[in-house]
């Protein structure tokens, strides 16, 4: 059971993960119209929002410790097979997204094209199953 005071904490987790994933799809379309300085802007507001993300997410588990899957059956084999390389792949992700950013705010954009083409589809695997994972372990197989 989370403690009352945390109690939002998963909603707004999911909440910063889902806006994640929006910013990164406007990003894109942004950038495949030649759009620097709108693609700029969203990728660093995604940015932000990851930042934020993080941030909550480690203070809530700080607080509040692991929450266990209650699913059974073939819903656990699911949850664990989006949950493995999310956790995974956000570990990996946060470099790349360090260095992707640096290269395109330093104009080498080139160098940047090169690493994003790789950062980006990753970082919606990520933002994305975060949304999901909060479904399967908040909203379908709550805990009270």
């Amino acid at each position: 059971m989370i403690p009352e005071q945390y109690a939002y904490f998963p909603a707004l987790i999911a909440s910063l993960n889902g806006a994640s994933a929006v910013l990164l799809l406007v990003g894109f379309y942004l950038i495949s119209r030649g759009r620097i300085a709108a693609h700029r802007a969203c990728m660093i507001a995604a940015v932000v929002a990851s930042a934020l993300f993080l941030a909550c997410y480690a203070y809530f588990h700080a607080h509040v410790g692991d929450i266990l899957f209650l699913g059974q059956g073939l819903w656990r084999k699911v949850y664990f097979t989006i949950l493995i390389p999310h956790v995974t792949l956000a570990i990996v992700i946060v470099p790349m997204v360090i260095i992707t950013l640096s290269r395109g705010l330093r104009a080498q954009y080139g160098r940047h094209r090169a690493i994003a083409k790789w950062t980006w589809p990753l970082w919606m695997y990520v933002s994305v199953t975060g949304v999901l994972v909060y479904f399967m372990l908040y909203r379908w197989f709550p805990h009270s």
